[in-house]
């Protein structure tokens, strides 16, 4: 009686044993994972879930649609809360757990560099890619970066401004080690234009300190001040000089979360405050993609459009191509790299920059207008 029950029981068991396994092998075999380690949840979360949101929407159409030939897009995201420790710990698990065919990168070079020396990347063959960092460091070729470097931003305010015949020039300057080489950048761009240093500010966090470094600044009558500073740094610096100069242009680079800025400094600060952008307008229509982005937000999303929001959406269809290519690993993004043509994202064009291992250089200047938003 004992020998009956027991037969059935351990069959159905091992019915449900070998089931268990196949499913996951069987469903991994039509499925391409696409693994992300970033801020949800720390200093740029708000940076972070835009981003996660943009490419969540894209991957959500091309699924709708039967996916890549196919297969459908696996997007797992990762909360690094803004740690690159936990960015590289992360970032390993999803390369060695969870299997993961392409590795999109996080927030800031310090992330970029965490994850790139753990060993569970050096042993992949696959690149990291797009990460929301400036920084030129090629990684023996190992990131492949889409959004244009620092510098290239910085090129473009200083271009935009040198046409107006701006020659007085300050700085904000948060000192660490990021900042460093952007900082001697703008100053090297200052005396090669041959304008004039006004003065610079270095933002600490003693108020009483800023608001004194910030007023002799104001003194100076720059006509514009470039900050060279990271968010929360932009918004206690913006909160200060605007007591003194409401009427001065405070440029920034485009990963300042401006929502944060906006918080720290009160929204009437950001007036006469301009931001490099990276993607187009992402409320403008003039390009089937931007069309595209805002119909897929109200359809998948239940949040505003941001220019990140379009850049992850951008970043996920430039992905797609390389899936579609057919190659995996490293060799995904060699044919988009190294394109002597232009790509065409549906109206928004990219130039890829092979040397500096970059899809897109393009670059365009916002201004905040009064009572909000963004003019661009």
């Amino acid at each position: 009686m004992l020998k009956t029950f027991i037969t059935p029981l351990l069959r159905c068991f091992i019915l449900f044993f070998i089931t268990t396994l196949s499913l996951p092998l069987s469903a991994q075999d039509n499925l391409i994972i696409v693994g992300q380690a970033i801020d949800l949840s720390g200093p740029n979360a708000a940076v972070g879930r835009d981003y996660v949101a943009g490419i969540t929407t894209f991957f959500d159409s091309i699924n709708s649609h039967g996916g890549i030939h196919g297969k459908r897009v696996r997007y797992l995201v990762r909360d690094d809360q803004g740690n690159p420790a936990n960015s590289a710990k992360l970032a390993a698990e999803l390369i060695e757990r969870d299997k993961a065919d392409f590795l999109i990168g996080g927030i800031g070079a310090s992330t970029v560099d965490a994850v790139v020396a753990t060993s569970a990347f050096q042993q992949s063959k696959i690149s990291l890619f797009a990460p929301l960092s400036g920084v030129q460091k090629q990684h023996g070729g190992r990131v492949v970066y889409w959004r244009p470097s620092a510098e290239q931003e910085m090129q473009y305010i200083f271009s935009y401004f040198d046409k107006l015949g701006i020659r007085q020039v300050g700085i904000a300057l948060q000192e660490n080690s990021v900042n460093h080489d952007m900082y001697q950048y703008v100053v090297n761009e200052i005396q090669r234009r041959k304008m004039t240093l006004s003065g610079v500010v270095k933002i600490t966090g003693n108020p009483t300190e800023l608001s004194r470094e910030s007023a002799k600044l104001a003194a100076g009558n720059p006509n514009i001040v470039i900050t060279v500073a990271d968010t929360v740094a932009t918004g206690l610096f913006l909160k200060s000089f605007r007591r003194s100069a409401p009427k001065v242009f405070v440029a920034g680079l485009s990963l300042t979360n401006l929502d944060t800025v906006a918080e720290l400094a009160g929204r009437s600060a950001l007036e006469w405050t301009v931001f490099s952008q990276v993607v187009p307008n992402p409320l403008g229509k003039k390009s089937v993609v931007q069309i595209d982005h805002s119909n897929m937000m109200k359809k998948f999303r239940d949040e505003e459009l941001s220019s990140l929001t379009f850049e992850g959406f951008l970043v996920a269809k430039t992905l797609s191509r390389a899936m579609q290519n057919g190659r995996g690993g490293r060799d995904a993004f060699a044919g988009m790299t190294g394109q002597k043509n232009q790509i065409d994202l549906g109206g928004f064009l990219m130039t890829p920059d092979e040397q500096q291992n970059r899809i897109s250089g393009f670059v365009d200047i916002a201004l905040f207008r009064k009572g909000g938003g963004l003019l661009f």
